[in-house]
């Protein structure tokens, strides 16, 4: 009888799982060892705990797909919850794995000392993921593995934990028969939905995550040309759609945020309208709110909505796209994206070039909490529906390049970061090396933590702890065997990119201001 470590695989590989990312410990060794018989699972080994969740989830984000990471016990599994935090807030449908000590060495609520021991590992999970599972004996891990993945899966989307002791994957572990994952598309009833947007001279669309999550492009587009309308993506959605209603730039803008302001109706699609996009709800409630969510206390949470219509965002809005009746445009979309495209050019010319070099590219791109990443966050026009991920759910600093690392298993991927959030992970450059991935990491050096040094400066403080010492980055990659080059400026990065063949770093020496779209240049007044 197979193992519970080959059970674990087996049933992962029953839910099309093929990418785990982990990193060994003591605890969890029968894993790897079971991956040498189990040849259908990728094994990406990572450097540090952290990478493999936040791998996990660049992963989910560009292909839809579950995200696997599998670590150690104890520290091994606190080190990875920054990473498993910003997947909980951001909705992605991770499993981490972590192993636990031997269940034949606890005692429940006491500390013996143990190797890697905690009083309660799964307790450290419980807030920042949408479920946690402890495997209470070998002949269950089969069935709990299978629980976690749908957990993991269902919509809501959202990381869940899965803890093992590490005697159960030597432990015989009895067959079980993963069930089927459905995915609910019912529509419900839409006659109030419908006479919401009779009622509407100017309609606007607010897109979400969920929206991008269920795969709403087509339907979202169907539904803006019907009512003229235009759509405000938010940064989890961005390049959900191609249709030519998409407003190309943040609602921080105020031509982007006049919009909101003159709608008469705000159809809400799979999103929570959340602070950050919001400058903390500053934005007025509109006269009329129709949302579109899985769950209707997070669609209602933060701004009540006069129709709530429960259900998956892509079928629901399919369904009132067919049902809702044609209307005239209102509203000029191309004069707003002009005017946003003129902000950006005479707000920050640097940005601007940064902005044109990454025009039309087709890779997928993973920005990092930097000003380079919030202004490819707000300001970049994503060409494919998944094209962007942006940690804007948590705001979690060192999140760009090993998520990167998870994105580039679907192809072509840039990881755009800053001189300081890339040291949090620098050692995955020998992850890269050793995988030869096809990810090209665009380093913005400014001297430290550019944000916070902005920060201090409008708030007339002193400048401290933000300007760090920093290697030559450049000999760094390639001291990892990763071709690397350096630029003054933004001027020849749109060639460096198309140059840039596999793993690959490109260094730009520069400083941007930062864009409206991050706090101290909100314009909406009072917001913190």
């Amino acid at each position: 009888m197979p193992n519970g470590a080959e059970r674990l695989l087996e049933v992962l590989a029953a839910h099309d799982v093929e990418v785990v990312f982990g990193l060994p410990g003591v605890h969890n060794l029968a894993i790897w060892e079971a991956l040498e018989k189990h040849k259908g699972i990728r094994m990406i080994g990572v450097r540090h705990e952290q990478t493999a969740v936040y791998a996990a989830d660049g992963y989910a984000r560009a292909t839809g797909r579950l995200g696997v990471a599998v670590v150690t016990t104890g520290p091994g599994a606190a080190n990875t919850l920054g990473a498993t935090g910003e997947a909980w807030a951001s909705g992605s449908p991770v499993l981490v794995i972590a192993t636990d000590i031997p269940s034949t060495l606890r005692q429940p609520g006491v500390y013996r000392g143990v190797l890697h021991e905690t009083r309660d590992q799964k307790a450290m999970f419980l807030p920042v993921t949408k479920a946690a599972f402890d495997v209470p004996a070998a002949h269950e891990l089969g069935a709990c593995t299978d629980k976690a993945v749908h957990a993991a899966t269902q919509s809501p989307h959202g990381p869940v934990y899965l803890g093992v002791p590490t005697d159960f994957l030597s432990a015989e572990a009895p067959h079980h028969t993963p069930a089927k994952i459905v995915r609910d598309h019912l529509v419900p009833d839409l006659a109030d939905a419908e006479r919401l947007i009779a009622r509407a001279r100017r309609p606007l669309i607010w897109a979400g995550g969920g929206a991008a999550r269920s795969g709403a492009g087509a339907a979202v587009g169907a539904l803006a040309d019907k009512l003229s309308a235009p759509i405000i993506t938010t940064y989890g959605a961005r390049g959900l759609t191609d249709s030519p209603y998409v407003v190309k730039g943040p609602v921080h803008a105020p031509p982007v945020g006049k919009l909101w302001d003159e709608a008469d109706l705000v159809i809400a699609i799979g999103t929570d309208l959340d602070g950050m996009m919001t400058q903390n709800w500053l934005q007025p409630k509109p006269p009329a709110l129709l949302a579109i969510n899985i769950d209707k206390a997070d669609a209602d949470k933060n701004y009540p909505a006069d129709v709530t219509v429960e259900g998956d965002a892509a079928a629901v809005t399919e369904a009132l796209a067919a049902k809702v009746s044609a209307k005239d445009s209102v509203v000029d979309v191309d004069a707003v994206n002009a005017e946003v495209r003129a902000l950006v050019e005479a707000d920050s010319p640097e940005a601007a070039k940064l902005l044109r070099a990454l025009e039309g590219e087709t890779a997928t791109i993973v920005a990092d909490m930097c000003i380079p990443g919030y202004w490819i966050g707000g300001f970049h026009h994503v060409t494919k529906p998944r094209g962007l991920a942006y940690p804007v759910g948590w705001g979690t600093l060192g999140f760009g390049f090993p998520a990167a690392i998870g994105a580039a298993l679907d192809g072509r991927t840039i990881a755009v970061v800053g001189d300081g959030g890339f040291l949090f992970a620098c050692g995955d450059l020998a992850t890269l090396r050793q995988e030869g991935l096809p990810l090209t990491i665009v380093l913005v050096d400014d001297g430290g933590y550019g944000m916070l040094r902005y920060d201090q400066q409008v708030a007339d403080h002193a400048i401290s702890g933000v300007d760090l010492a920093r290697p030559d980055f450049a000999k760094l990659a390639e001291s990892f065997g990763i071709p690397a080059v350096a630029l003054d400026g933004f001027d020849g990065l749109k060639e460096a990119l198309a140059n840039a063949d596999g793993p690959a770093m490109i260094v730009v020496n520069a400083s941007l201001k930062p864009p409206v779209n991050t706090s101290p240049r909100w314009y909406r007044k009072n917001a913190t």
